[in-house]
Order: structure tokens, then sequence, then C-alpha cells
């Protein structure tokens, strides 16, 4: 109750940006047929970059969704998984790791873009790009096929790496960041805070900023997917949640202290200050410029030169896409 009660406070004290949105939505709806359902679910994972998934609960209730749902995440399963099985109906994940449920034949449509970057590369004196990690250690957590694991192979098939056979990848249940922090790796892929947290405490430096550095910083990183039943049986409540993160993602650009204490009090982060840093830095903005099927392209490409997926670019757009709603949300704005 108190976390609902921080949401309502939260969009109440919004600014002229808040109340534009909150207008903008009663707007849509009064133009638009009747909403096939007014259920949503969507986990409660944690998470700095995904933002607009917290704060749009109130815009998607504004929408008519009024039984919003959070579904507590299973040990050991991950949203995306969730997705896939229809435990919940949204999720706001990786491109990375959406590309490859799809290619197993997951009944997933990744719907739009949200941002662009959040993860950094750092290393330790001696390793100053993604080529200099041949025969480094790399730490990715538990397992491998985890997110540091998909995105740094990413980055190693790049630029001509094998990512099996030139990179020694660490798992450990000791946190990553505190094995690199230990000088027992030589490379760590963070996400906010951790790469706030690394700068601050000046230990290694970034070979890769996704947010500045090309190719990452010309594709989205998180992306928003639903469950493709969901969006076949009910299309005028996907796009009405589609349009709700939107206008939340645009939130997180013109109110990030707010939108950082919001993540504090609700708990979905601990510290004010690296939430705050990462809101700034991360480009939200960016969903309206970037094109969702150019990074599908780019990251199922990738995966596929790393072995992480065995279908076509081209095949993951085609099973695995819709953009109809995003579109119709784009064309709406202009006018």
């Amino acid at each position: 109750m108190q976390i609902l009660q921080t949401r309502r406070q939260f969009l109440a004290n919004l600014t002229l940006s808040g109340a534009a949105a909150l207008a903008s939505v009663r707007d849509s709806i009064a133009a638009e047929a009747p909403l096939d359902t007014t259920t949503v679910r969507f986990s409660r994972s944690p998470g700095i970059c995904i933002a607009p998934q917290f704060i749009a609960e109130e815009l998607i209730r504004a929408e008519g969704l009024t039984d919003f749902q959070y579904v507590d995440q299973q040990a050991g399963l991950a949203s995306i998984a969730m997705l896939g099985r229809g435990d919940i109906d949204f999720a706001l994940d990786f491109a990375t790791a959406l590309a490859i449920p799809i290619d197993q034949g997951a009944p997933i449509k990744v719907l739009a873009g949200v941002h662009v970057g959040c993860y950094e590369l750092f290393a330790h004196e001696g390793i100053n790009s993604v080529l200099d990690l041949k025969g480094k250690t790399v730490g990715v957590g538990q397992n491998l096929g985890s997110d540091p694991h998909v995105f740094v192979t990413a980055m190693a098939t790049n630029v001509g790496l094998d990512p099996l056979k030139d990179i020694n990848w660490i798992t450990s249940d000791v946190k990553a960041l505190d094995l690199f922090m230990q000088r027992k790796t030589d490379a760590f892929l963070g996400f906010p805070p951790e790469p706030q947290e690394l700068r601050a405490r000046k230990i290694g430096h970034v070979i890769v900023n996704s947010i500045q550095d090309r190719p990452w910083s010309q594709h989205f990183c998180c992306m928003l997917a639903s469950n493709a039943t969901y969006a076949q049986k009910y299309p005028v409540a996907t796009k009405r949640v589609v349009r709700a993160i939107i206008k939340a993602t645009e939130m997180c650009v013109s109110e990030p202290e707010r939108v950082a204490r919001f993540l504090v009090d609700g708990g979905y982060t601990k510290q004010y200050e690296p939430a705050l840093q990462a809101l700034k830095e991360i480009s939200y903005a960016k969903w309206r410029d970037h094109d969702p099927e150019d990074t599908i392209r780019f990251f199922s490409l990738r995966l596929r030169e790393g072995g992480m997926i065995k279908s076509s670019p081209q095949k993951i757009i085609a099973n695995g896409t819709d953009w109809r709603f995003l579109n119709e949300i784009k064309r709406e704005l202009k006018t």
C-alpha cells in the first residue's frame, strides 16, 4: 500500500510534463475503441534503467486498465521466461535477452524501444579495447547465458573475436562486481548503479560506454515486449500500455530528480545520487529517433555470429516483433 501511495504522490507532484501526459491519455482514450480487457500484469524486476515500467502504473490505470498487477518472480525464473510462459503480459528487458527466447520459439512480441544505453564495460590497466580481451577473464555472474555474458559476446563478435575461444568466462557465486574490484577478473560489464559506483571509487576504466560509443549508442538497450497471445487478443489494451510506457519514458527525461526519488522510496534501488546520475546519463529521449527493428536486426546478427541463436535476423523480426502500436502512437503524437 505504501508503494502505491508513493506512485500516486509521484504523479500528483509532477510538474507540467506529468499533467500533460495524463491529459494526453484522456484525449487519446476518447477517440479509441472500447477496451478489450482491463487486466495487465508485469513482473517486479529490479533495475534503475527500467524506471518507465515502475512510474507507468498510474498512467496505465488512467488508460482504463484498472486491474494492474505485479507478479512476483519465481526463483531462477527471469521476467522474459515468465513472459513467454504467459505468467505476465508485458516486460521491459534487454534486446539481447528478447532475441534468444524468440529464436527458441517463445511467444513474444517486441513492441517498442525504450532507451539507448545503460551498460558499461570496465577493465583494468593494460586493456583498452574489446580486442584486448583476447585471452583475458570476464566475470559474468553465476551462469553462462547471463545478460553480461550475452552482451560481451555481442561485443566480441562485433570486433572479430571468437567468444567461445578467445575469452575466459568466469562464473561464480561471488558477485561479478566484487570479483572485478578484488582484481580476480580482468573485465566486468556493469549496469546502473554499478558503473556509477566504480567511477566514484576510481576502480578500473571504461572501454565501452553503450550510451556514447558506436555501434551500441545507435541501438536500443531495453525494449518493451508483450506476450504474443495478449497482444493478439487485446490490441486496444496493448496499444494503451505501449502509450503509457512511452509517456513514462518521457518523464524520465523531463523529471529525473522525481523519478530517482520515486525509485528509492519504492524500494527499486537504494541510493538516490547514483540513480539520479544514471537517469540523466541514459538516453531515454532516443525512443523517437532510433528504429527498434534495426536494434533487433543488429543484436540478432551479433548473437548468431556468437553461436547463441540459430535464426536469421529476418526470421527473428518476422516472428518476434510487432511495430503497429508504436507506429500508431508516433502518428498521434505528430498530430
